[in-house]
């Protein structure tokens, strides 16, 4: 390797991990209470549910017709936007608006929500809890929900929205970049060396070099991992975008221009449950849309199905049946890349593995806390020495003439 190579991968290394440093841990440092956020939401804030009745067991669910029936007669005039049973508990959750055109001014007022939910016990259809309306005052804030928020949305955005979003995304794969470069070096710099070597008897910045380089490349998998799909799950705002601007309204346009039904008007949301589980043989039947969102179409239900196992559990299918004769319209498997983005969320934030693999996770956020602040010390004690001098520090000559690496003398070193 030559010296300019070096040189070149040394600067990659340097510049890439000081720029993303101060982001990365901000999002490692907020990513740990995320981990743990249903067990701390248990903890101190607890469940207001009342409970469940004591039934016979085997007694079926209601039928989702008279669950909406009963939401409508709660609030007459208004309609019902989504349904959602529960995955967990016998639970469904109804939402509802004063009309979609609410919905869609709430769109230009972020602080602005007409919409409110409702939730039914699935089998005697009676209401369990219901969202704080529009015109009431907030509830009073909680220290957990206020740590747990602010945690939430600098992890995910800064407080800057999409904007917040994209630029984590480039923080992403800028530390990427780092972490490959930093590999290209510690190979270079440990091809002498018995692998984990940590030289404990030189200089005190040489101890924190090799801590820094054997924490790093004993992170590295996982980092590489956390990192790349922080980067894919930054980007799911316009990946969702491009897939309705394509795919969607593909699917959609013959119905573009139809008028939306009134709501006493559909076909039965019960049958539209079991059309969609038929459709998508082998999947869960998650969610239902009314006709006239946003997001869909006119004279449509959309469905939204997911895989039954641990590992389909991410990969959804929409399916669309029509709301007007209950027939079905037909099942869209998402492309490719949203695919791709589902399947990279439990492996983001480690919910596929249960208790053990969150505290895991845990662990190795830490480390990777420590590998940052490392490099910090490293460069604020030599911010000021070239490249070539900090490569000569770890026992790197070179041939003035040539340019070439002629010898990697570890134990001369220490300076």
């Amino acid at each position: 390797m030559t010296t300019r190579t070096l040189r070149r991968w040394f600067l990659v290394h340097k510049w890439t991990s000081l720029i993303c440093t101060l982001f990365l841990l901000i999002v490692c440092m907020t990513g740990l209470p995320l981990l743990f956020s249903e067990q701390i939401w248990d903890t101190f804030v607890g469940d207001d549910d009342p409970p469940y009745e004591t039934l016979p067991p085997g007694r079926p669910n209601a039928s989702l017709d008279t669950i909406v029936a009963k939401a409508h007669s709660l609030f007459p005039g208004q309609i019902v936007t989504n349904i959602a049973p529960d995955d967990d508990e016998p639970a469904v959750l109804v939402s509802m608006a004063p009309s979609w055109q609410a919905l869609k001014d709430d769109e230009k007022y972020p602080d602005r929500n007409s919409g409110h939910w409702i939730k039914f016990d699935a089998r005697t259809t009676r209401v369990l809890k219901q969202s704080r309306p529009a015109d009431a005052p907030p509830p009073p804030r909680t220290w957990t929900g206020v740590i747990m928020g602010t945690c939430s949305r600098l992890h995910v955005s800064l407080f800057a929205y999409l904007p917040g979003r994209l630029f984590l995304g480039l923080m992403g794969g800028i530390f990427v970049a780092s972490l490959v470069s930093g590999t290209i070096l510690y190979g270079r710099f440990m091809k002498r060396l018995p692998f984990g070597t940590v030289r404990r008897d030189r200089a005190r910045r040489l101890t924190w070099l090799d801590l820094h380089n054997l924490l790093g490349v004993a992170t590295l998998v996982w980092a590489s991992v956390v990192g790349f799909t922080g980067l894919i799950n930054e980007l799911q705002t316009p990946l969702f975008g491009l897939w309705r601007v394509t795919d969607v309204r593909q699917i959609l346009k013959p119905y573009a221009n139809l008028a939306v039904p009134a709501q006493n008007h559909l076909s039965s949301v019960q049958a539209a449950f079991e059309t969609a589980a038929k459709a998508a043989p082998g999947n869960v039947v998650t969610e239902l849309s009314f006709p006239g969102s946003s997001f869909g179409s006119p004279v449509h239900y959309v469905l939204w199905t997911h895989g039954a196992t641990p590992l389909r559990a991410r990969l959804f299918t929409p399916v669309l049946v029509d709301a007007r004769t209950g027939e079905l319209t037909g099942a869209y498997p998402m492309p490719w890349y949203l695919r791709f983005l589902e399947i990279s969320r439990p492996l983001h934030f480690g919910d596929y593995g249960g208790m053990p693999l969150r505290i895991l996770w845990a662990l190795l956020d830490l480390v990777v806390i420590g590998v940052l602040i490392s490099g910090l010390v490293l460069w604020a004690a030599k911010r000021r020495v070239s490249a070539d001098t900090r490569l000569r520090t770890l026992g790197y000559e070179f041939d003035d003439r040539t340019g070439l690496v002629v010898s990697h003398d570890a134990g001369d070193a220490a300076r």
